[in-house]
């Protein structure tokens, strides 16, 4: 927070929460008035629920349902305590009917709306992009036609495009400072109104500059009045019913009653893990040691198996395809030597055991076996030593294409070499070479050009390491760092 401005640093600390003050609070709903029907009205960014609350109270709360969102857990828990409906969500994850409120109270986040932020990718607008403007193209749908929206903004988000939008969708327009200006706020009232039968006393244009002047500071609004002489902005009564008010996603709580009731998040564990129905026959003789391998590796006998020793293991066998490489060299009448690589099918069993033995020291491990990897060694060629292979990385970096930085290696990685199940040398080797491994043509053409512009490196090669198939290795951009990961950790 030292290097950021006093005020960017409060919006950082506050997430954007900024509650009505109170002196705005009571000369804002002091403008509005009730209808004869049952009314229902709502704040889509409601904080702690006093502002919403506050003006059902004011119409009538025995004739008013009020429906409010907030994103902050604790905010949302009192919430709760003053209105009807509320979630606790972001905005952006929630279904609400649309054309279904009287009332629309708008005090959105303040500031600009960045990349990551989940309305970004439902902007519409072109002009500044801002969270105002992101939550007021959210919001407006809510409103019915009729209703009122009481608007509380920065002057300074009342651009061009904002500007616009409200002069389009609002008739009665009023604009007045906030009595309290901490953040030079003003407070715009208006009438939802369908654009054909919006009868104006002012212009359009006229307006939508008076509101540009406003926004620029070239013009000073009035101060919001003590005491409201003015007409009122009546709410109507509901038309219909509020079919959709409900998050996207479980809320945690609901996350956490729905694990409690599925003791798990796996509730068909037995349904693949266990052996349900009719038992199948017995072979006729005993099975061979062959045959169990067979059987395992063909994922026939799967499930929790319990020895005559008393070992239970979790059992899983599968069986995958590889491509196995030969190079044959031929020599031609005139001396040179042809070279052919056959690449031949080969079917690879894997059995995976995982020890539920109690008291056993493996308990919890998952063991493998899988018989010899698609490329089969030399046999007259010497077992490298770790040092050797240390030396032969070390050598294949001094002569990369690029500077290498340091080499590091994710959780993952580091746990499957120390398991044996793959070996990483010959993969960093190919990277270090300029061999990007699987990718598309698009790709190889993209790390190319990074080899003259410093950008990302990226490499993808097919494994055979347990349930992982895929090893990728990246190189930043400045060089610092090539890390080996597998894409399940990305």
């Amino acid at each position: 927070m030292g290097l950021m401005f006093p005020r960017l640093a409060r919006n950082f600390a506050k997430n954007g929460y900024y509650p009505t003050d109170e002196a705005t609070l009571e000369r804002a709903i002091s403008a509005l008035a009730p209808s004869a029907g049952s009314m229902r009205i709502i704040d889509p960014c409601a904080g702690e629920g006093v502002a919403i609350a506050e003006a059902a109270h004011a119409l009538g709360r025995e004739d008013v349902q009020v429906y409010a969102v907030e994103y902050d857990r604790e905010r949302a828990e009192h919430t709760r305590t003053l209105v009807d409906h509320a979630l606790q969500s972001d905005l952006f994850d929630t279904l609400i009917s649309r054309q279904s409120f009287g009332l629309l109270w708008f005090n959105p986040p303040y500031g600009d709306l960045v990349a990551d932020h989940s309305g970004s990718s439902q902007y519409q607008g072109k002009g500044r992009r801002r969270l105002e403007k992101a939550f007021y193209q959210r919001c407006i749908h809510y409103l019915q036609y009729g209703g009122v929206m009481v608007c509380i903004v920065p002057n300074s988000c009342l651009d061009q495009e904002f500007s616009g939008w409200l002069c389009n969708h609002f008739s009665e327009l009023r604009i007045f400072k906030a009595p309290e200006q901490q953040f030079r706020q003003v407070v715009i009232f208006g009438i939802r109104t369908k654009r054909k039968d919006q009868d104006r006393t002012v212009p359009h244009g006229e307006l939508k500059d008076h509101f540009l002047a406003i926004g620029t500071g070239e013009k000073e609004p009035d101060e919001l009045p003590l005491e409201w002489t003015l007409e009122p902005y009546t709410v109507p009564a509901a038309t219909g019913e509020v079919e959709h008010f409900y998050r996207v996603t479980l809320e945690p709580e609901q996350f956490l009653e729905e694990t409690k009731r599925l003791s798990g998040l796996w509730s068909d564990f037995g349904l693949h893990f266990h052996h349900v129905g009719t038992q199948p026959r017995p072979p006729v003789r005993a099975l061979s040691s062959w045959h169990l391998a067979l059987a395992l590796a063909a994922g026939a006998i799967s499930g929790v198996v319990t020895s005559k020793t008393g070992k239970v293991l979790v059992l899983k066998g599968n069986t995958h395809k590889e491509k196995t490489r030969k190079t044959e060299f031929t020599e031609n009448e005139d001396g040179s030597l042809s070279e052919v690589r056959i690449l031949t099918d080969r079917f690879v069993p894997v059995i995976l055991a995982w020890d539920l033995t109690p008291g056993s020291e493996h308990l919890g491990k998952i063991m493998r076996i899988s018989s010899s990897p698609a490329v089969e060694a030399d046999p007259q060629a010497p077992e490298s030593s770790p040092e050797d292979e240390v030396q032969a990385l070390r050598l294949a970096a001094e002569s990369a294409r690029f500077p290498t930085g340091h080499l590091v290696f994710t959780c993952g990685v580091q746990a499957a070499v120390a398991e044996g199940l793959f070996n990483p040398a010959t993969y960093i080797r190919r990277h270090f070479a300029g061999d990007w491994g699987e990718l598309d043509e698009s790709d190889r053409r993209m790390n190319e050009a990074a080899l003259h512009n410093g950008d990302r490196l990226f490499s993808s090669y097919d494994i055979d390491a347990g349930a992982e198939t895929r090893l990728w290795i990246i190189t930043e951009a400045d060089r610092s760092v090539t890390t080996l990961l597998f894409p399940s950790e990305y």
